[in-house]
């Protein structure tokens, strides 16, 4: 009996970690050809990708660069705001939306995420300079 439960709880994670790098591949896949500057054979990686994983923030954040890429800027700030409603910290995401909010002078919502980004800020914090510059650029 202790035999069989052994066996079956074998079989289950090999099957789960079997069906976790299927679904992984698309989004290695997409990266590779993102890399590439394949923009549109990419795009369908992502996609592919967040079929099987809805909840990929990374996934609508590599599409949102290809969007912005492409100059699709209502797929961009789609792709981007489910981004931020995923991982509502994700510094990219919030610095990308920052550079789009003050190219459209929206400062105020700019200088929001703004504060966001430069509390939950861990990896791109050298950007934080940059903003503050086109922040005070923009406004005077």
């Amino acid at each position: 009996m202790i035999k069989k439960k052994i066996i079956l709880i074998y079989f289950l994670l090999s099957f789960f970690s079997v069906q976790a790098a299927e679904n992984n591949k698309y989004f290695k896949q997409g990266v590779e050809l993102f890399k590439n500057n394949k923009l549109d054979e990419a795009k369908i990686s992502f996609e592919k990708d967040i079929i099987r994983n809805t909840k990929n923030k990374d996934s609508y954040l590599y599409l949102s660069k290809i969007y912005k890429n492409k100059n699709n800027l209502n797929e961009f700030e789609k792709n981007l705001n489910t981004v931020l409603l995923l991982d509502p910290k994700n510094e990219e995401a919030l610095y990308l939306f920052i550079l789009k909010e003050i190219k459209d002078a929206d400062y105020e919502n700019a200088v929001v995420r703004f504060e966001l980004f430069k509390k939950s800020c861990q990896k791109i914090c050298d950007k934080q300079k940059e903003i503050n510059q086109l922040l005070k650029k923009n406004k005077t």
